[in-house]
């Protein structure tokens, strides 16, 4: 029974993972000896649990079936256990975040430079990226999104002020041509895009004033999937560029970006930590959880 119960877990984590690497390296195992672990629970159960290409690893009919009966079991032990974490002296655990590279910059990395020396015992794995992820099929602890992106039936916490985009661009840039007076003018523009992984196509540059709001599709010559690099080609003068306010202000005051647009650029609910109830139980969670919080709102 101990045995299966062994071999049942590192099949979770293979179905899971959709490899034996990545699932290898999570369990501190060897992908040959994970492999060896999955055959002899199929040997065992007389049926085959995952179907096996050169280039992926899914789970057949019988497997699915598996995931979906004890998945939420082993689920629910693995809670309980890090549960446990909170009748220690001393919080300790692990801690998983999904969010994107700016809030990492924003709010993430200097709530850690005090957090973490604090709590020696914690640690923190943070996974940056542009993608909206599912953070309960991808097992991570917390996401953390602007407002508007935090997903329904999560709980969710604000972790940061009001957030607002501006549309910039490097005075050269407007050495000849006119500065646009209203959101549609972008269009007669050589506007920096944004394409994100998660939409796939272009993202629309979004305003509101008086209450109206309008989403304009923007045309120009380059097209990145990052603030960072958006920013960089700003300044190089290359198009107007869409990007969040706290990353240009003191590009504006050295006056090497000129803000326009800005009576169109309203604030909108910024960064938010959500999560899933039933992952929220032990100390080091609740610690984290109250440490990133917001407190500036009245």
């Amino acid at each position: 029974m101990r045995k299966d119960l062994h071999d049942l877990v590192a099949f979770l984590a293979v179905a899971r993972e959709g490899s034996f690497t990545r699932a290898a390296a999570k369990l501190d195992t060897t992908q040959s000896a994970l492999s060896h672990t999955i055959r002899k629970l199929e040997g065992r159960l007389g049926v085959r649990l995952l179907a096996r290409t050169t280039r992926s690893v899914s789970t057949t009919e019988a497997g699915q079936r598996l995931v979906t009966r004890i998945g939420p079991m082993f689920e629910d032990i693995e809670t309980e256990l890090t549960g446990l974490s909170s009748f220690r002296e001393k919080p300790a655990g692990s801690i998983r975040i999904s969010t994107s590279v700016h809030a990492v910059e924003a709010v993430l990395q200097p709530m850690l430079a005090t957090f973490l020396p604090l709590y020696p015992d914690i640690q923190v794995e943070v996974s940056a990226n542009n993608e909206l992820v599912d953070i309960v099929a991808e097992r991570y602890d917390f996401g953390i999104r602007l407002g508007e992106q935090v997903g329904n039936g999560m709980i969710a916490v604000r972790v940061g002020p009001d957030f607002r985009m501006m549309v910039v661009a490097a005075p050269s840039y407007f050495e000849h041509r006119p500065r646009p007076a209203v959101p549609q003018d972008l269009t007669a523009h050589n506007c920096i895009n944004i394409r994100l992984p998660t939409y796939g196509t272009l993202f629309p540059w979004e305003f509101e004033k008086d209450g109206r709001e309008i989403k304009v599709r923007v045309d120009g010559q380059l097209t990145l999937n990052s603030t960072a690099h958006i920013l960089r080609a700003a300044l190089d003068g290359l198009g107007l560029a869409w990007v969040p306010e706290d990353m240009v202000a003191a590009h504006i005051e050295a006056g090497e970006l000129m803000p326009v647009l800005e009576d169109w650029c309203t604030p909108f609910p910024g960064y938010h930590l959500y999560y899933p109830n039933r992952r929220h139980t032990s100390s080091a969670l609740t610690l984290f959880v109250d440490a990133l919080r917001y407190r500036g709102l009245a």
